[in-house]
């Protein structure tokens, strides 16, 4: 490892013991942004780096609720707002048991990166609460997304931090958090994204990340003469990315053998085609089934307690969770001659699983490249609100694709190496890094 990024995860990891996600994240961009700040010592000279990787604000706070017993319920919100140097905070709520700290600062540094590359005037940050909605009932979510946002509200608002819906938080949640907000505020303003159409949202919202995705991925092929069609492709998830990137890449003429959740995956010969995916959503709306009733239904295997990527297949797409593919599954993915992977999850794959990526020289995009659509509509929704006014599907759909092409020619600029191979990661990073970067200088030591 470089010297000097040995150094600098050293006082990385005194200051955040114990986040080894957030560690993860930081030690991915270090790699390839420390020795570009070498050849520019300006950012070296007032430690943008560190400064980046430092949250601006971290706010902490109990989130009491009564359920459909009459109990009381106790659960811990979070909001970091990481940085917002090129415009007011941007990043998703999360509800669920895995959230703390540590997960949530890494995925707030994450959209740092990911908000500077979509060229939107958007901060970097993350929220949420170790709340799952599973199982509970649409009383009990509206009582504790009106106790969150009761705390939320004096730390959010159009100019200042904009929130969006993740994992746990769809419609229902942001109606919810929404109209709390406006009770307390007695303001119908942007605070959040993600709303209904009919009060606020923008079109092709929920299907933004799962469609840039494959914008993305079209792209990267693109540069080696290739396409989707006719190619068979592994997905991983079944929530809201996972089913558009599904109905995107059968929109492109692929075959889509693989989807999960967390009890495994199901592999479908035959392709999931556009029936067989309305059942999906179906069947996941409100989180209400399990992946396993598809193999029921269709009469194809289901692996309990597996991933899919021991299936041969030419792309693949992982949009589950952090760290789902690791090297192992890497080295079987390239053994079955798979040429493309590219991340509609938050860091999917793990730092060995990249390098064999890498080292094969095959198409990898990370997820602050590949899966910036959702973030890049809502920072379209948030001019909308601003404008009062809303643009056609069509229009929001040609939007995300010229936004995810100039991500793809950032990362084409800043990561193409010596021998022509186009390194996305170090694109990506460096692509981020340095809009950030600029904007920091030209303000000064805050």
């Amino acid at each position: 490892m470089h010297a000097s990024v040995t150094a600098f995860m050293e006082r990385i990891k005194a200051r955040n013991p114990h986040e080894p996600e957030f560690l993860q994240a930081v030690q991915e961009v270090a790699d390839t942004i420390i020795p570009f700040t070498e050849v520019h010592p300006k950012y070296r000279k007032f430690k943008i780096l560190e400064r980046i990787a430092e949250p601006e604000r971290v706010i902490m706070f109990r989130v009491p609720w009564l359920n459909d017993q009459g109990e009381v319920e106790i659960n811990r919100g979070f909001r970091i707002q990481m940085n917002s140097a090129i415009g007011p905070y941007k990043g998703g709520l999360r509800f669920h048991s895995s959230v703390n700290l540590n997960i949530l600062k890494f995925l707030a540094f994450e959209q740092v990166f990911k908000n500077s590359l979509t060229g939107l005037s958007m901060g970097g940050g993350k929220g949420g609460a170790d709340f799952d909605p599973k199982g509970k009932s649409d009383n009990e979510i509206m009582k504790f997304c009106q106790s969150f946002m009761t705390e939320l509200y004096r730390h959010v608002g159009a100019d200042i931090d904009v929130p969006a819906g993740d994992i746990g938080v769809g419609a229902r949640e942001v109606g919810y958090l929404f109209g709390q907000y406006k009770r307390i505020r007695g303001e119908f303003t942007g605070v959040l994204t993600g709303k209904g159409q009919d009060w606020g949202g923008s079109l092709i919202r929920p299907e933004a990340t799962g469609y840039g995705v494959v914008y993305f991925a079209l792209d990267m092929l693109a540069t080696r003469g290739e396409s989707l069609k006719g190619k068979t492709v592994l997905i991983s998830g079944s929530g809201n990315v996972a089913q558009y990137t599904v109905e995107k890449c059968i929109s492109e003429g692929a075959k889509v053998v693989t989807m999960s959740d967390s009890e495994g995956f199901i592999y479908d010969p035959n392709g999931i085609d556009q029936e067989k995916l309305i059942y999906i959503q179906e069947l996941k709306e409100g989180n209400r089934g399990r992946i396993k009733e598809y193999a029921q239904k269709y009469g194809c295997a289901f692996y309990p307690g597996e991933r899919p990527w021991k299936i041969k297949a030419d792309i693949a797409f992982p949009n589950a969770t952090q760290n789902e593919l690791d090297e192992q599954d890497a080295k079987t993915l390239l053994a079955n001659g798979c040429i493309c992977v590219a991340e509609g999850a938050n860091m999917p794959c793990t730092p060995q699983a990249i390098l064999a990526f890498s080292q094969a020289k095959i198409l990898y995009a990370p997820g602050k490249a590949s899966n910036a659509g959702g973030v890049a509509v809502s920072g379209l929704e948030m001019s909308q609100n601003s404008q009062r006014y809303s643009w056609s599907r069509e229009e929001v759909d040609a939007k995300l694709q010229q936004i995810m092409k100039r991500i793809h020619s950032i990362c084409v600029k800043y990561g193409t190496e010596k021998d022509g191979y186009i390194n996305y990661e170090k694109g990506a990073n460096i692509g981020g890094f340095v809009k950030v970067a600029d904007a920091m200088l030209a303000q000064g030591i805050v």
